[in-house]
């Protein structure tokens, strides 16, 4: 894998070039398995008990949901908190992209700094790149809106996960190639996605 990223990033090869430079050597692989990761980086405001609170959302450059969660607060340490949540479940992203917020910014640079995450990694700040999250959020936001706000906290994250889970099932996230599309029924799917 090292060396196919050092092929890459030295030559003018596609992905597709070095799958085919691996097969005959042997190694089968997947051109999105070479591919780096590019996330988009964003929050949004829910109410709980009439107070706002914050969903962070990271979306992958295909637009695949990449994690999710849910803060208190807005600050250094939610954004911390929420990249390390992040990392546990995907492999670490070589870009962000973050909108102007500077508590996300510093964020990033601190685990950097700290050894959390790479120094290559590389953070942009681009309206026009995080347009993908922003569309994303609505998606999650008309399922919440007609709820008026949640009465707990524990409550909101429990339904933002369901909602969240229901959205990667939808942009077919999980592997469910076993199961017929034509004979499939969707607690069949939700059945299969749960047991994996």
């Amino acid at each position: 894998m090292i060396l196919c990223v050092r092929w890459y990033l030295s030559f003018k090869l596609s992905y597709r070039n070095l799958v085919a430079m691996m097969g005959e050597r042997g190694n089968v692989m997947a051109h999105t398995t070479i591919l780096r990761g590019s996330w988009r980086c964003d929050e949004t405001y829910i109410k709980v008990k009439g107070e706002w609170v914050y969903l962070y959302r990271t979306v992958a450059k295909a637009g695949k949901t990449v994690d999710f969660y849910l803060s208190r607060k807005r600050d250094v340490n939610a954004a911390k908190a929420f990249l390390r949540t992040a990392m546990k479940h995907t492999r670490r992203p070589t870009k962000i992209t973050l909108d102007g917020y500077a508590a996300s910014h510093r964020a990033v640079r601190e685990m950097k700094d700290d050894g959390e995450l790479p120094r290559r990694v590389t953070v942009r700040s681009s309206q026009y790149l995080n347009n993908l999250i922003e569309q994303d959020h609505r998606r999650v936001k008309q399922r919440i809106v007609p709820m008026l706000g949640f009465k707990r906290f524990a409550n909101a994250a429990v339904v933002i996960a369901g909602i969240e889970l229901a959205e990667k099932i939808k942009k077919e996230q999980f592997k469910t190639g076993k199961l017929s599309r034509a004979m499939t029924t969707a607690s069949e799917i939700w059945r299969a996605v749960l047991a994996a």
